[in-house]
């Protein structure tokens, strides 16, 4: 079992089911209250568990200790999750979870190809059809017949 904890698949099948729950949350969540403010709210609860979670295990490091090009890559990040968030709250409040989540996923689809042209990633043949899949798929889930 230690060996899960060290490999990426099982952070990332941990954030899919979060991600998951999130969806669900912040659907309930939205309901009575303005998108934006809600995104407010939940990024202050990022903010203070992130906080506790770096103090309890001592991760704490010197904001000398790094780059101009780290802050600014991350500042580019921070800006593009804000977005993210902004703009997934209000189509929550505006649809059915079950239908904006999908599309909030094409994010992988757009990754696959940003990989490709931004940081020169490689993909496989199968690896683009499973791009295709999951791009069908989303449109699919999301599509009110």
């Amino acid at each position: 079992m230690r060996s899960a904890f060290l490999s990426w698949q099982f952070w990332a099948l941990l954030s899919a089911a979060f991600a998951a729950l999130t969806a669900i949350f912040a659907k309930v969540g939205v309901e009575q209250i303005n998108s934006d403010f809600a995104t407010l709210i939940r990024t202050a609860i990022i903010f203070l568990v992130l906080g506790a979670i770096l103090t309890a295990s001592g991760q704490w490091q010197s904001l000398g200790s790094i780059s101009g090009r780290t802050y600014v890559f991350l500042t580019l990040s921070g800006l593009a999750t804000g977005a993210s968030w902004l703009c997934y709250f209000r189509a929550l409040k505006l649809g059915d979870a079950a239908r904006v989540a999908p599309i909030d996923k094409l994010s992988v689809v757009l990754v696959a190809v940003f990989g490709v042209i931004f940081l020169g990633e490689r993909l496989s043949a199968p690896n683009w059809l499973g791009v295709a899949l999951i791009a069908t798929g989303a449109v699919l889930v999301a599509y009110r017949a």
